[in-house]
Protein backbone atom coordinates (compact mmCIF):
# COMPACT_ATOMS: atom_id res chain seq x y z
CA UNK A 1 0.00 0.00 0.00
CA UNK A 2 1.25 3.51 -0.73
CA UNK A 3 -0.02 7.06 -0.91
CA UNK A 4 -0.44 8.28 -4.49
CA UNK A 5 0.19 11.83 -3.31
CA UNK A 6 1.74 12.31 0.13
CA UNK A 7 1.95 15.32 2.41
CA UNK A 8 5.63 15.42 1.62
CA UNK A 9 5.25 15.90 -2.10
CA UNK A 10 7.14 18.96 -3.24
CA UNK A 11 4.17 21.26 -3.72
CA UNK A 12 2.60 20.62 -0.35
CA UNK A 13 5.94 20.68 1.49
CA UNK A 14 6.81 24.03 -0.09
CA UNK A 15 3.35 25.36 0.75
CA UNK A 16 3.74 24.48 4.42
CA UNK A 17 7.17 26.09 4.58
CA UNK A 18 5.95 29.25 2.87
CA UNK A 19 2.94 29.52 5.19
CA UNK A 20 5.16 28.92 8.23
CA UNK A 21 7.65 31.58 7.14
CA UNK A 22 4.89 34.13 6.61
CA UNK A 23 3.51 33.45 10.08
CA UNK A 24 6.99 33.67 11.60
CA UNK A 25 7.74 36.99 9.85
CA UNK A 26 4.65 38.58 11.40
CA UNK A 27 5.93 37.96 14.94
CA UNK A 28 9.72 37.62 14.61
CA UNK A 29 11.86 40.03 16.64
CA UNK A 30 14.31 41.14 13.95
CA UNK A 31 15.55 44.29 15.65
CA UNK A 32 15.74 47.79 14.13
CA UNK A 33 17.50 46.56 10.99
CA UNK A 34 14.71 44.07 10.17
CA UNK A 35 17.40 41.69 8.94
CA UNK A 36 16.50 38.00 8.65
CA UNK A 37 18.87 35.27 9.86
CA UNK A 38 21.09 33.62 7.20
CA UNK A 39 19.55 30.93 5.01
CA UNK A 40 21.47 28.18 6.81
CA UNK A 41 20.01 29.28 10.16
CA UNK A 42 16.48 29.40 8.75
CA UNK A 43 16.98 25.95 7.24
CA UNK A 44 18.04 24.58 10.62
CA UNK A 45 15.21 26.38 12.42
CA UNK A 46 12.51 24.98 10.14
CA UNK A 47 14.19 21.59 9.53
CA UNK A 48 14.39 21.96 5.75
CA UNK A 49 17.14 22.33 3.18
CA UNK A 50 18.73 25.64 2.21
CA UNK A 51 17.34 25.14 -1.30
CA UNK A 52 13.82 24.97 0.09
CA UNK A 53 14.39 28.11 2.14
CA UNK A 54 15.82 29.91 -0.90
CA UNK A 55 12.77 28.99 -2.97
CA UNK A 56 10.37 30.21 -0.30
CA UNK A 57 12.30 33.47 0.11
CA UNK A 58 12.08 34.04 -3.65
CA UNK A 59 8.30 33.85 -3.42
CA UNK A 60 8.24 36.26 -0.46
CA UNK A 61 10.51 38.67 -2.36
CA UNK A 62 8.23 38.54 -5.43
CA UNK A 63 5.29 39.31 -3.13
CA UNK A 64 7.08 42.37 -1.73
CA UNK A 65 7.33 40.91 1.78
CA UNK A 66 11.15 40.95 1.93
CA UNK A 67 14.10 42.60 0.19
CA UNK A 68 17.30 40.72 -0.61
CA UNK A 69 20.63 42.48 -1.20
CA UNK A 70 23.74 40.67 -2.43
CA UNK A 71 26.45 40.84 0.22
CA UNK A 72 24.19 42.44 2.82
CA UNK A 73 21.50 39.89 3.50
CA UNK A 74 17.71 39.61 3.51
CA UNK A 75 15.48 42.20 5.17
CA UNK A 76 11.81 42.44 6.03
CA UNK A 77 10.12 45.10 3.89
CA UNK A 78 9.16 48.13 6.00
CA UNK A 79 5.78 48.60 4.35
CA UNK A 80 4.95 45.25 2.79
CA UNK A 81 1.71 44.90 0.82
CA UNK A 82 -1.00 42.75 2.31
CA UNK A 83 -0.27 39.28 0.92
CA UNK A 84 -2.96 37.56 -1.12
CA UNK A 85 -3.31 33.84 -0.32
CA UNK A 86 -2.07 31.60 -3.12
CA UNK A 87 -3.37 28.11 -3.88
CA UNK A 88 -0.33 26.78 -2.03
CA UNK A 89 -1.21 28.85 1.06
CA UNK A 90 -4.76 27.55 0.98
CA UNK A 91 -3.53 23.97 0.61
CA UNK A 92 -1.27 24.42 3.62
CA UNK A 93 -4.11 25.71 5.81
CA UNK A 94 -6.88 23.34 4.68
CA UNK A 95 -7.67 20.07 6.42
CA UNK A 96 -9.19 17.11 4.54
CA UNK A 97 -12.50 17.58 6.37
CA UNK A 98 -12.61 21.30 5.51
CA UNK A 99 -11.99 20.49 1.85
CA UNK A 100 -14.76 17.93 1.93
CA UNK A 101 -17.20 20.37 3.55
CA UNK A 102 -16.54 22.91 0.79
CA UNK A 103 -17.08 20.28 -1.90
CA UNK A 104 -20.36 19.16 -0.34
CA UNK A 105 -21.68 22.73 -0.42
CA UNK A 106 -20.53 23.61 -3.97
CA UNK A 107 -20.36 20.56 -6.21
CA UNK A 108 -23.97 19.32 -6.02
CA UNK A 109 -25.18 22.76 -7.11
CA UNK A 110 -22.68 22.76 -9.97
CA UNK A 111 -24.07 19.42 -11.14
CA UNK A 112 -27.59 20.81 -11.01
CA UNK A 113 -26.63 23.85 -13.08
CA UNK A 114 -24.73 21.65 -15.53
CA UNK A 115 -27.93 19.70 -16.14
CA UNK A 116 -29.51 22.92 -17.42
CA UNK A 117 -26.69 24.16 -19.62
CA UNK A 118 -24.22 21.41 -20.61
CA UNK A 119 -23.55 21.32 -24.35
CA UNK A 120 -23.63 18.09 -26.39
CA UNK A 121 -19.84 18.25 -26.66
CA UNK A 122 -19.46 18.58 -22.90
CA UNK A 123 -21.84 15.67 -22.30
CA UNK A 124 -19.85 13.56 -24.72
CA UNK A 125 -16.61 14.52 -22.97
CA UNK A 126 -18.05 13.61 -19.55
CA UNK A 127 -19.09 10.18 -20.86
CA UNK A 128 -15.65 9.67 -22.37
CA UNK A 129 -14.03 10.53 -19.03
CA UNK A 130 -16.23 7.96 -17.28
CA UNK A 131 -15.02 5.30 -19.70
CA UNK A 132 -11.41 6.40 -19.35
CA UNK A 133 -11.61 6.23 -15.55
CA UNK A 134 -12.82 2.63 -15.80
CA UNK A 135 -9.76 1.85 -17.94
CA UNK A 136 -7.20 3.64 -15.75
CA UNK A 137 -4.12 1.48 -15.10
CA UNK A 138 -2.93 3.39 -12.02
CA UNK A 139 -4.27 5.62 -9.27
CA UNK A 140 -2.23 8.50 -10.62
CA UNK A 141 -4.00 8.18 -13.98
CA UNK A 142 -7.40 7.82 -12.31
CA UNK A 143 -6.80 10.89 -10.09
CA UNK A 144 -5.97 13.03 -13.14
CA UNK A 145 -9.11 11.91 -14.97
CA UNK A 146 -11.24 12.42 -11.88
CA UNK A 147 -9.84 15.94 -11.53
CA UNK A 148 -10.77 16.66 -15.17
CA UNK A 149 -14.26 15.19 -14.64
CA UNK A 150 -15.16 17.48 -11.74
CA UNK A 151 -13.69 20.54 -13.47
CA UNK A 152 -15.68 19.79 -16.63
CA UNK A 153 -18.95 19.70 -14.68
CA UNK A 154 -18.18 23.22 -13.49
CA UNK A 155 -17.32 24.32 -17.04
CA UNK A 156 -20.66 22.97 -18.19
CA UNK A 157 -22.44 25.56 -16.02
CA UNK A 158 -21.11 28.35 -18.25
CA UNK A 159 -20.59 30.51 -15.14
CA UNK A 160 -17.05 31.92 -15.21
CA UNK A 161 -16.97 32.73 -11.49
CA UNK A 162 -18.12 29.24 -10.52
CA UNK A 163 -15.65 27.67 -12.96
CA UNK A 164 -12.72 29.50 -11.37
CA UNK A 165 -13.95 28.74 -7.86
CA UNK A 166 -14.24 25.04 -8.69
CA UNK A 167 -10.76 24.99 -10.21
CA UNK A 168 -9.37 26.33 -6.95
CA UNK A 169 -11.45 23.91 -4.88
CA UNK A 170 -10.52 20.98 -7.09
CA UNK A 171 -6.86 21.93 -6.98
CA UNK A 172 -6.93 21.99 -3.17
CA UNK A 173 -8.78 18.67 -3.13
CA UNK A 174 -6.17 17.16 -5.42
CA UNK A 175 -3.44 17.66 -2.83
CA UNK A 176 -5.32 17.69 0.48
CA UNK A 177 -7.68 14.76 -0.10
CA UNK A 178 -5.84 12.59 -2.60
CA UNK A 179 -2.72 13.06 -0.50
CA UNK A 180 -4.42 11.15 2.31
CA UNK A 181 -5.48 8.16 0.23
CA UNK A 182 -3.81 4.82 0.65
CA UNK A 183 -4.06 2.70 -2.48
CA UNK A 184 -3.01 -0.61 -3.96
CA UNK A 185 -0.25 -0.04 -6.46
CA UNK A 186 -2.37 -1.29 -9.38
CA UNK A 187 -5.13 1.31 -9.47
CA UNK A 188 -8.90 0.99 -8.99
CA UNK A 189 -10.60 -2.39 -9.24
CA UNK A 190 -13.29 -2.97 -11.85
CA UNK A 191 -16.08 -2.66 -9.29
CA UNK A 192 -14.74 0.56 -7.75
CA UNK A 193 -17.83 2.37 -6.48
CA UNK A 194 -16.97 5.79 -7.93
CA UNK A 195 -17.31 4.47 -11.49
CA UNK A 196 -21.05 3.92 -11.18
CA UNK A 197 -21.49 7.08 -9.09
CA UNK A 198 -19.84 9.20 -11.80
CA UNK A 199 -22.01 7.60 -14.46
CA UNK A 200 -25.19 8.33 -12.50
CA UNK A 201 -24.13 11.98 -12.26
CA UNK A 202 -23.59 12.15 -16.03
CA UNK A 203 -26.88 10.37 -16.74
CA UNK A 204 -28.77 12.94 -14.66
CA UNK A 205 -27.00 15.83 -16.40
CA UNK A 206 -27.64 14.28 -19.83
CA UNK A 207 -31.37 13.89 -19.13
CA UNK A 208 -31.54 17.54 -18.03
CA UNK A 209 -32.69 16.61 -14.53
CA UNK A 210 -31.15 19.11 -12.06
CA UNK A 211 -32.65 17.49 -8.94
CA UNK A 212 -31.32 14.07 -9.92
CA UNK A 213 -27.90 15.55 -10.73
CA UNK A 214 -27.74 17.27 -7.34
CA UNK A 215 -28.74 14.07 -5.55
CA UNK A 216 -26.28 11.93 -7.54
CA UNK A 217 -23.41 14.26 -6.66
CA UNK A 218 -24.44 14.37 -3.00
CA UNK A 219 -24.49 10.58 -2.88
CA UNK A 220 -21.06 10.46 -4.50
CA UNK A 221 -19.55 12.92 -2.03
CA UNK A 222 -21.45 11.53 0.94
CA UNK A 223 -19.71 8.18 0.79
CA UNK A 224 -16.31 9.85 0.76
CA UNK A 225 -17.24 12.10 3.69
CA UNK A 226 -18.41 9.13 5.76
CA UNK A 227 -15.18 7.24 5.01
CA UNK A 228 -13.16 10.28 5.98
CA UNK A 229 -14.90 10.67 9.32
CA UNK A 230 -14.47 6.97 10.07
CA UNK A 231 -10.80 7.16 9.12
CA UNK A 232 -10.28 10.16 11.41
CA UNK A 233 -11.74 8.11 14.27
CA UNK A 234 -9.54 5.13 13.47
CA UNK A 235 -12.30 2.91 12.05
CA UNK A 236 -10.88 2.51 8.55
CA UNK A 237 -9.02 4.31 5.80
CA UNK A 238 -10.08 6.74 3.10
CA UNK A 239 -10.70 4.96 -0.20
CA UNK A 240 -12.05 7.70 -2.48
CA UNK A 241 -11.91 11.44 -3.01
Amino acid sequence: MEAILTDRNAKVANAYLLSTLRTWLRSANLGPSLKLPPERDLAAQFCVSRAEVRKALSVLEADGQINRHVGRGTFLARNPPEPQPSEEDIVARTSPLAAMQARFIIEPELAGLAALSASPAQLSALKDLCQSMRSADSWEEYAELDWQFHNLIAEATGNVLLIEFQRLLNGVRRYVLWGNLMKDEHGPKRDYHSFAEHERIVDAIATRNPKAAIMAMRNHLGGTRSQMMNASLGFGQLESA
